[in-house]
């Protein structure tokens, strides 16, 4: 049972009264956006990493409180027993280098002479000039912290998944939640949050109490399975401290469709071409996304930009995802195995309690990561997987690519694998079903397109990963052979 409010003394949050005038304010704000400002919406699709989750969801718009119940879910004779989900962090502040990068293109803004200021097209001031007079509004201490909207994100999400799964959700399973996160403060502060949005949906009216005077208790930190890619020795070495891992990453800033975009912006701005590199001209999109997501508006930096540049700087993102956390390099995926087998671990747990006719000891598991948490293990399972690797010179032929980050792991995505128990089974293999949702909805099997699969189906599907796939092996460096052939 949840502790009862008597006994609660710590409050974190404003009551509820004052959180649904702030629900009804960003969504109205929300609301006008769409057709003042049709380039926002035009650009959106096109932020990779950096996109809002309704973005990706446009169906919450209207309610995001309320669930969407995929019509592929299973009901009936088949009751929902666990539910695993990894989730990433919500909304986001820019890291304190993207914020120096931006700094660094305000400045040379700023540094423009006045002379320089020409007029533009409607005989107003350029561009240029009114982005250098926009607010930045970003400093180095806010450095990849969850916002606001971040914690919205989290406390909305865990209100249509309580209402989507409610006997999971039930107050009765509250104490034996089990929350992991990463150790970055965007995510345990994801989890508070979304601890919050639980504790709104038991106790509608009642301001939620401190994280750690809840019965569950607050997230607990393992970065060995949230941050795998950090104690992974191979990846470390043969991808993230590799200069030329990325190679297709660095061919494309140089290359036609980005230098393009260079000129054009430069022209725009009214600033020397060599004073911008494709590092900067990303950073101003982002701050795009930045101003979109966070602060609900449409600033000056999404008029740089048209669909054209949107789609170009998208599958800049997505290089880089693709080659840093896709499939890229095999070792990107074969890093996330630990978190994979720790998934089927409790599931198996669930599947042996209730065999036993046990109460099942962790009905919900909620997993705190990243996208780079999200993107890895996705593609160890096979999903999105083009027939041709995303280079530097296959922009045109990629346009309709599966691989596109925004629509995979934007903020707030998740990934959810749901345990059933059906009951008139005709043998004990049929007894237990598994789907997985990605972003809420059902998501096929990469193997078969079904949208459910019989347990133990599944696992023989993945049993290479499950049982050959050692952390410890994989991410082995190779051994250099030192032996002298001097005598």
């Amino acid at each position: 049972m949840l502790r009862g409010p008597e006994r609660l003394v710590k409050v974190s949050v404003a009551p509820v009264a004052a959180l649904a005038v702030a629900l009804l304010s960003s969504l109205s704000r929300c609301s006008f956006l769409e057709p003042e400002h049709p380039a926002v919406s035009a650009l959106s699709p096109y932020f990779g990493t950096k996109t809002r989750y309704e973005d990706a969801n446009p169906g919450l718009l209207p309610d995001p409180e309320a669930p969407r119940r995929d019509p592929e879910l299973l009901e009936d004779t088949c009751t929902p027993v666990q539910l695993v989900a990894l989730i990433r962090h919500g909304t986001r502040y820019p890291t304190a280098k993207q914020i120096r990068k931006l700094r660094q293109l305000h400045g040379l803004l700023q540094a423009r002479r006045s002379g320089d200021r020409r007029a533009g097209p409607a005989g107003g001031r350029d561009l240029g000039a009114a982005l250098a007079d926009w607010p930045l509004g970003y400093a180095d201490w806010m450095d990849g912290q969850l916002v606001e909207k971040g914690r919205q994100d989290m406390r909305q999400l865990a209100l249509r998944l309580a209402s989507l799964f409610p006997a999971l959700f039930s107050l009765e399973n509250y104490g034996r939640l089990q929350l992991v996160t990463s150790s970055k403060h965007r995510c345990v502060d994801s989890g508070a949050a979304f601890l919050q949005g639980l504790w709104q949906h038991y106790h509608p009216g009642l301001p939620p109490p401190d994280v750690a005077d809840m019965e569950c208790g607050p997230p607990r930190i393992n970065d060995k399975l949230m941050r795998f890619f950090d104690h992974c020795e191979k990846f470390l070495t043969e991808v993230e401290k590799n200069a030329t891992a990325l190679y297709h990453v660095e061919a494309f800033k140089t290359g036609p469709e980005m230098q393009n975009i260079l000129k054009k912006v430069a022209a725009t701005l009214q600033v020397p071409v060599n004073n911008l590199n494709a590092d900067l001209i990303q950073v101003a999109f982002f701050t795009c996304s930045f101003d979109l997501a966070i602060k609900g508006v449409k600033s000056p930096w999404c008029d740089v930009f048209d669909i054209d540049d949107a789609k170009v700087l998208e599958y800049l993102n997505d290089l880089k995802q693709y080659w840093k956390r896709g499939y890229g390099y095999t070792i990107n995926s074969r890093s996330s195995c630990t978190l994979f087998q720790d998934i089927f671990q409790h599931l198996d747990k669930a599947i042996e309690q209730k065999q036993r006719s046990q109460p099942i000891s962790s009905p919900v598991i909620l997993q705190f990561g990243h996208a780079e948490t999200l993107l890895p293990l996705l593609s160890l399972m096979g999903y999105f997987k083009d027939k041709e690797p995303l280079t530097a010179y296959n922009y045109k032929e990629q346009l309709h690519r599966k691989f596109r980050s925004g629509h995979i792991v934007p903020y707030a995505s998740n990934l959810i694998f749901v345990l059933y128990h059906c009951k008139n089974a005709k043998t004990p293999k049929e007894e237990f079903r598994v789907q997985m949702l990605l972003n809420e909805k059902v998501l096929p099997l990469a193997h078969s397109q079904e949208t459910a699969s019989l347990y133990k189906d599944l696992k023989h599907h993945y049993k290479d990963i499950l049982q050959n796939c050692h952390t410890s092996e994989e991410c082995q460096l190779p051994k250099v052979n030192n032996t002298s052939d001097e005598l």
